[in-house]
């Protein structure tokens, strides 16, 4: 019996993205293989996956065929195949290449790939350049120097734009770092020390310059490949990822036994609280004195006052003797619907208890999204008017209006023209106006939140549950390719789904925003009452 590992004797190879994920997760990965073989995908990161490939696929159609000098590595040959290929192509002088396979270094541990390598015709060598589905840059005003550095499709010709600026993008920066030096090795890389990324918008390519990183990158992949041969030590620490990894129930079973720090303080917060000496929730809770000197994650306090929270089991706090929330005669919920960065097919609405809905089911993108948020505009901009006509106040509430914000932005700059779609002007106003309330927001002044502060976290202490038990965004994700048949034919239940998610999401918001004026103060309990609250100390449980 093997419990879990393979015994066989093989090198160990990693690629870039262990370079920006847990390292434990790394360890379980490359120690014990054969108890997550044949574990089932997470659907979340599976759609990501098969976006980024649909993505990917349309780069590659489009470059290939401006006219450019091309290589094109097929995907189907074996490994040790596509690299030959590659390095054959590299020494003819291809001016680029698409699907690129370096080598192994089965002595150092890197494996790598590149959709790109384009020739640097003045200095010799190549440069890798990745395409990503997220966005690498966000608009600028264009007013001033410092924007970002971007290149043609068709020429290498790096110059600034003022028009954009970087969004950063750590994995991206570490990929390419990992890319170069594989080049390195190879005797192929650009003494230009840079790299490029074409993002979701495939407007451009960024071109990073890599020589700032270069450092940064060999100490994580000496840490990485160090974790991944058995070298260092790992525990389980609570990190984002956590969410999708097949691993999770173990190592939060873990976590929870040994009352572990990052269980309320995930991700760097944990690293900077144990190099403080604090590895426990208990610890956390029993701080007493300045916050430590490398905290940059918030107010110190609510991390210590989440600790004790946690110990009492208390899912909300209070931060004050009250309770305030923005009230109105006439009051509309509204909750956004989106797929992926393709654009958001519905727009839900409460008000007086009614739901309606604006949406399109034509897939995305399409432009009857135009046709669907005109309506929803032009009718929320009417329910705003006769309340004034009826000299009554107004408000229209969401949770967490980053969404809302950016696809009521976006949708005014794609569609201006189309009938009822208002000028980003108008929607800036609105947006920036008292009557657009973020009941997440307001929880976050108000609250201080152990579990989290997402609606489906907190609408429950107020007495909501979705009549679905599966929903959330990620799901939603995998019921909208059903409801508009991007893989097979339209499944007009999928589509009754995501309405009735929808509606969910809305009326949870407005009873939230009543609890908050009716009942919150008695049923949650302040700050100042969480020790009377918290349970003696358990012995911790050593690492397994």
């Amino acid at each position: 019996m093997n419990n879990g590992r393979d015994d066989r004797t093989r090198p160990v190879l990693i690629d870039a993205r262990t370079l920006t994920a847990c390292r434990h997760h790394l360890h379980l990965d490359t120690s014990l293989p054969l108890l997550v073989e044949g574990v089932p995908e997470d659907s979340g990161i599976k759609q990501r996956r098969e976006a980024a490939a649909q993505h990917r696929e349309n780069v590659r159609d489009t470059l290939t065929a401006l006219g450019s000098q091309w290589s094109v590595i097929g995907p189907d040959a074996p490994t040790a195949e596509r690299a030959k290929a590659t390095m054959a192509a590299c020494e003819a002088g291809v001016e680029r290449i698409w699907g690129a396979v370096l080598p192994s270094e089965f002595d150092t541990g890197r494996r790598g790939k590149s959709e790109i390598l384009i020739r640097d015709s003045d200095r010799g060598g190549y440069i890798p350049v990745i395409v990503v589905n997220h966005k690498v840059t966000d608009p600028r005003n264009g007013d001033s120097e410092g924007g970002a550095t971007t290149t043609p499709f068709d020429v290498w010709a790096p110059r600034e734009d003022p028009t954009r600026k970087v969004r950063p993008q750590p994995r991206d920066l570490m990929r390419l770092a990992h890319l170069y030096r594989m080049l390195q090795r190879q005797g192929q890389a650009s003494p230009a020390v840079v790299g490029g990324a074409i993002g979701f918008g495939f407007d451009t390519i960024v071109v990073h310059d890599l020589a700032p990183v270069l450092g940064e990158y060999d100490l994580r992949f000496a840490d990485r490949i160090a974790v991944a041969r058995g070298e260092l030590p790992t525990v389980p620490s609570q990190v984002p990822e956590c969410r999708s990894c097949p691993w999770w129930q173990s190592c939060h079973k873990w976590l929870t036994e040994a009352r572990d720090v990052s269980l309320v303080a995930s991700g760097s917060r944990a690293e900077v609280l144990r190099a403080e000496g604090v590895h426990t929730i208990d610890q956390l809770a029993q701080w007493d004195g300045p916050q430590p000197q490398d905290w940059q994650h918030g107010t110190f306090a609510d991390a210590v006052v989440t600790a004790q929270a946690w110990l009492a089991d208390v899912p909300l706090v209070r931060r004050f003797d009250e309770v305030e929330v923005q009230r109105a005669d006439v009051e509309v919920d509204i909750d956004m619907e989106s797929y992926q960065e393709h654009g958001a097919y519905l727009w839900g609405t409460l008000l007086d208890g009614t739901y309606r809905s604006f949406v399109t089911w034509d897939p995305l993108p399409t432009s009857d999204e135009g046709r669907s948020f005109g309506e929803f505009w032009v009718w929320l901009m009417g329910v705003r008017e006769q309340a004034a006509a009826d000299g009554k106040t107004f408000a229209a509430y969401c949770y967490s209006r980053q969404a809302e914000d950016k696809w009521l932005l976006e949708s005014a700059r794609r569609f201006l023209g189309q009938p009822g779609v208002p000028s980003v002007d108008e929607v800036r106003a609105f947006i920036d106006g008292p009557q657009w309330v973020d009941i997440y927001q307001v929880v976050s002044e108000q609250f201080i939140c152990p579990n989290g502060k997402g609606l489906k976290k907190i609408a429950p202490v107020a007495g909501f549950n979705w009549r679905d038990a599966e929903a959330g965004g990620e799901a939603s994700m995998a019921w909208y390719r059903e409801a508009v048949g991007y893989d097979a034919e339209p499944d007009l239940t999928q589509r009754q789904r995501l309405l009735e998610y929808n509606e969910d999401d809305v009326i949870a918001t407005k009873v939230l925003r009543e609890w908050m004026s009716d009942r919150a103060v008695t049923e949650v309990p302040q700050v100042a009452q969480l020790r009377t609250h918290l349970q003696p100390e358990r012995e911790v449980l050593p690492t397994p």
